[in-house]
């Protein structure tokens, strides 16, 4: 224990700048537990630059208490493992394995992965999947605001509402800074239907039909003035537009790329090892 305790001494004082200690011809055995080892260079990194050494070789000391109790438990459990225990440890090394080739090829992503996906690429794989873009909600795209009743603005608010071709988006957004209790004037987004029902508590029976019928409404309910201007709608079950597919659309794409970028590398890493003769098959 003493021996432990002064190689931790020296330990810190390599983490803080006495980097001749470890020597690069062998590793330092730090602890030792059923034919385990764990060595110096697996603590490097593990105690901040700007810590005390107090702190320092407290944390070494709680990271060595720490990987003795897992060897012990680890040691304890493969002597109570049932005859299959092979098999586990062989699902071990698998799962060893896994980890490995997940990393790698995660390092190989981050560096070869082209992730620009351009709106042309976006727009062709839309058109030829259609049919896989259908809405689950009906989607309109509204403004709407709510007055306190009474309101000297309401005429004004109504009839800039309710204009027959264009909202005026400006004069409505500055009216509604200063008189509105609340407001969504954004008629380039397309928002669910129950979503705005949400909000502006119109009783609706049938979408289609109140839609189709239905540019503009006003009513009071519990001393608040509701306004909705619907500018455009899309029905359950009609295809979604593209606006609200790009972002999938983009992931989709990028998806692609990596798996063929994978394929690409496990077919060449292949053929390279049959070139260089590195396998043999009996």
């Amino acid at each position: 224990m003493r021996r432990i305790g002064l190689f931790l001494g020296c330990l810190l004082l390599a983490m803080t700048g006495c980097r001749e200690f470890i020597r690069q011809s062998e590793r330092i055995v730090v602890a030792e537990c059923y034919n385990e080892k764990l060595y110096a260079d697996e603590l490097e990194g593990l105690v901040p630059h700007d810590a005390s050494k107090l702190d320092s070789l407290a944390q070494v000391n709680a990271f060595i208490d720490s990987w003795i109790r897992r060897q012990l438990l680890v040691h304890q459990a493969e002597l109570n493992l049932p005859p299959d225990g092979a098999d586990l440890a062989r699902r071990l090394q698998d799962y060893r394995n896994s980890l490995v080739i997940y990393a790698y090829e995660t390092r190989l992503v981050e560096q070869y992965l082209d992730t620009v996906v351009d709106q042309e690429e976006i727009e062709v794989y839309y058109e030829e999947h259609k049919e896989n873009f259908q809405l689950k909600s009906t989607m309109v795209k509204a403004a709407y605001v709510t007055l306190e009743a009474n309101s000297k603005q309401e005429k004004e608010f109504k009839q800039l509402m309710s204009q027959r071709d264009t909202l005026d988006l400006s004069q409505l957004n500055t009216l509604a800074t200063r008189h509105a209790t609340s407001s969504f004037l954004d008629v380039d987004a397309w928002v669910k239907l129950d979503d705005l029902l949400a909000k502006v508590p119109i009783e609706i029976y049938n979408s289609e039909s109140f839609l189709r019928k239905n540019k503009f409404v006003m009513f009071e309910k519990d001393n608040v003035v509701y306004m909705v201007r619907f500018v455009d709608y899309l029905l359950e079950s009609s295809v979604s537009p593209l606006e609200l597919e790009a972002d999938d659309i983009r992931n989709i794409l990028l998806l692609k790329r990596k798996k063929e970028l994978l394929s690409q590398m496990h077919e060449e890493l292949y053929e390279q090892a049959v070139k260089e003769k590195v396998f043999v098959i009996y």
